[in-house]
């Protein structure tokens, strides 16, 4: 299955090229097939210098310039948007997440899990310089959101998970402009019922830059979400489901269309070949004669 790796960067020319590297390393080692998708949020830097360079050097990485304004969650639908693997992946261009635990997300999949949830503060997890302030405002708000949505998931605002391609089709489109498209994606994959694993990851604070995220302004767009999610989760759930169902079998009959044409051709395929072989024989005969 094909991986696509979506990440979204804003001045990152420091960080973007070790990212992409430590990434396509750990996938190469474990053989994942994979692409790196860059949307690049109107950088005022040299991010995009950089981009060119790294995807002039491998054909994998894809980088696509967003359209104003910027906005966390508008790069995020860019990237989705273009992405075309068969698990997605969102990725920080900061350094902050690890290659590995993209490695283990991958294997999640494989198992068969519609979705996976990493967490910072479970067992097994590790993080590095987090700011103590924000600490506390994340514990407060994901506490509230496992009250609400009666879920086990205590990392929801972290945009770094994993879904299955139909997972994002199912809940999309996504309306977020900003980091409160983190949980207008995990809380949409939660109230339609996909299967979905938490694993613990590590995370590192960002050595160069500074990060985007500015709690005094977040408040009312995460307000919003929580909003829109817990009313759909409570009024209009059997429509969700059945959209999601209805998802599922569009997904499942392109499949199997899919498969039909690839018999088909493979037969085409085989009558080829055996003609090829008839007329091989046939001259070798006149050859001989």
């Amino acid at each position: 299955m094909l991986l696509s790796v979506v990440i979204p960067a804003y001045n990152e020319e420091k960080n973007i090229g070790a990212t992409i590297h430590a990434l396509a390393s750990e996938l190469d080692r474990n053989e994942i097939p994979f692409e790196i998708v860059v949307a690049n949020d109107n950088s005022k830097d040299r991010t995009e210098a950089v981009l060119q360079e790294l995807s002039a050097d491998d054909a994998r990485v894809r980088y696509i310039n967003c359209s104003p304004p910027n906005g966390f969650g508008r790069a995020i639908r860019t990237g989705l948007s273009a992405a075309r693997g068969d698990y997605i992946v969102v990725y920080m261009a900061d350094l902050s997440d690890h290659p590995d635990d993209v490695v283990a997300y991958y294997r999640k999949l494989e198992e068969g899990y519609d979705c996976v949830f990493g967490s910072r503060f479970i067992e097994g997890s590790k993080v590095e310089d987090y700011p103590r302030v924000k600490y506390v405002v994340n514990r407060i708000v994901n506490y509230s959101l496992k009250w609400l949505f009666w879920c086990k998931f205590n990392d929801l605002t972290n945009a770094f998970k994993g879904y299955r391609r139909e997972v994002i089709e199912a809940c999309g489109p996504y309306c977020a402009s900003h980091f409160n498209i983190t949980v207008e994606m995990s809380l949409s994959a939660l109230i339609r019922n996909y299967t979905i694993t938490q694993i613990p990851i590590k995370w590192s604070g960002r050595t160069w830059g500074e990060s985007n995220l500015r709690l005094s302004a977040m408040g009312r767009r995460y307000m919003s979400t929580f909003i829109k999610v817990f009313a759909e989760r409570i009024l209009i759930h059997d429509d969700v489901i059945a959209e999601k169902l209805s998802s599922k079998r569009k997904s499942s009959k392109s499949e199997e269309v899919l498969n039909y044409r690839l018999v088909t051709l493979e037969g085409e395929i085989q009558e080829v070949g055996s003609r090829l072989a008839k007329i091989e024989k046939d001259e070798n005969i006149k050859k001989a004669a």
